[in-house]
């Protein structure tokens, strides 16, 4: 009982009870991830009961795999593409306007940044219908479909990078842009040899974290999608988890949850190598805070 009455005269010198929160959320959080995944191996149609290991809901089965079924595989290079397309346009867009928003000072700036927030506390749902509404009412270049997807992803996931490259902003300070400046660089100059390098820890987090979102986004793609060939993961599990679902669509999820990953992977790969010469901590840790 020492220990209790320990704790009891000083319960934050060794706080027991928060690891049990945290790994308690844990397992909350990752058990059905792991359960959905597993069962995406099972030998038999069952997504609930185990019988056996196999690969057959991959590309084993000849017609309701994920590899043999045209619309399953449609929707994961759709989804695939999506993210590639609207990071790489989120990407440049953000830290083009944070780098705007930072040093341009008036009404006008300052209006752009609370347009620019307002993605955070508008309703996706309320976005989206937006979006339809202007696709399809307003004679515009952009159409349901591809086009309309990813310019609806790029002002839904905007501000993440603009946040994101600002708080570096302000970590970083003017100190550097002056000093390369005194020693004879241009403004650009400063900014491409100085800043950027800075900043690259920044875009990098802001790179997966976009894509990671875009290739779980349904609201969005759901509204603004074209027919079966502009159906993403997302919308393929809603529209056949009403029906009669087999373990491909766990597969089909799995595969999912495995593009994700490797792009984290691949970020924290790269970002390890950029924070080497920084001197800093380069541990999966610091990258999480980063994100």
């Amino acid at each position: 009982m020492g220990w209790l009455v320990r704790w009891w005269n000083n319960p934050w010198r060794a706080p027991r009870f928060l690891w049990i929160i945290t790994i308690g959320y844990l397992l909350w959080s990752l058990v059905p991830v792991l359960i959905a995944v597993a069962f995406s191996f099972n030998d038999g149609r069952s997504r609930t009961t185990w019988q056996g290991f196999s690969f057959r809901w991959y590309w084993g089965d000849p017609e309701s795999s994920v590899w043999a079924d045209p619309s399953m595989h449609t929707a994961l290079i759709h989804t695939l593409w999506l993210g590639l397309l609207a990071t790489a346009i989120t990407i440049p867009l953000g830290v083009a306007f944070a780098l705007g928003i930072d040093r341009w000072r008036g009404r006008l700036p300052s209006g752009a940044n609370f347009t620019m927030l307002l993605s955070f506390v508008l309703p996706e749902m309320l976005l989206a219908v937006a979006l339809f509404f202007l696709v399809t009412q307003v004679t515009t270049p952009l159409q349901q479909g591809t086009p309309g997807q990813v310019a609806g992803l790029i002002t839904f996931q905007l501000s993440y990078p603009v946040v994101i490259v600002r708080a570096r902003l302000l970590t970083i300070g003017k100190q550097y842009e002056e000093a390369a400046v005194d020693l004879g660089a241009s403004s650009f100059g400063a900014v491409r040899r100085v800043l950027f390098p800075l900043l690259k820890p920044a875009i990098l987090a802001s790179t997966v974290l976009v894509f990671a979102d875009v290739i779980d986004n349904f609201v969005i793609v759901r509204y603004l999608s074209a027919g079966a060939d502009t159906e993403t993961v997302s919308i393929k599990i809603y529209n056949t988890a009403r029906a009669a679902p087999t373990p491909a669509l766990n597969a089909l999820a799995t595969l999912l949850l495995v593009a994700a990953l490797l792009a984290v992977a691949i970020g924290f790969l790269i970002y390890r190598r950029f924070s080497k010469g920084e001197g800093g901590a380069t541990d999966i840790g610091t990258f999480a805070g980063e994100l």
